[in-house]
């Protein structure tokens, strides 16, 4: 269930109502008591990565390492050992 901005017109009051999308908009101010109270257009929440690992587990693409048969110089860099 999300979150919705309001703001008072009358009274300038600002709230966030956490409210099922199914409701009806609230329209009475909470604390002027007047029918002035309308939902605001929110960005919403981005999203958030918490704890360790996100990186290094999904996104990060990693090279095959790349053998030189004569030197047996192997390294991690795409252009490195070509000749």
């Amino acid at each position: 269930m999300p979150n919705y901005d309001y703001q008072c017109t009358h009274c300038h009051y600002e709230g966030e109502i956490f409210q099922s999308m199914s409701e009806a908009p609230l329209t009475r101010c909470p604390k002027c008591h007047l029918e002035h109270f309308v939902r605001r257009i929110g960005a919403g929440s981005g999203l958030i990565f918490k704890g360790s690992g996100f990186y290094t587990t999904d996104y990060r693409t990693s090279a095959p390492a790349v053998s030189d048969g004569a030197t047996g110089h192997s390294c991690a860099k795409p252009n490195c050992c070509k000749k």
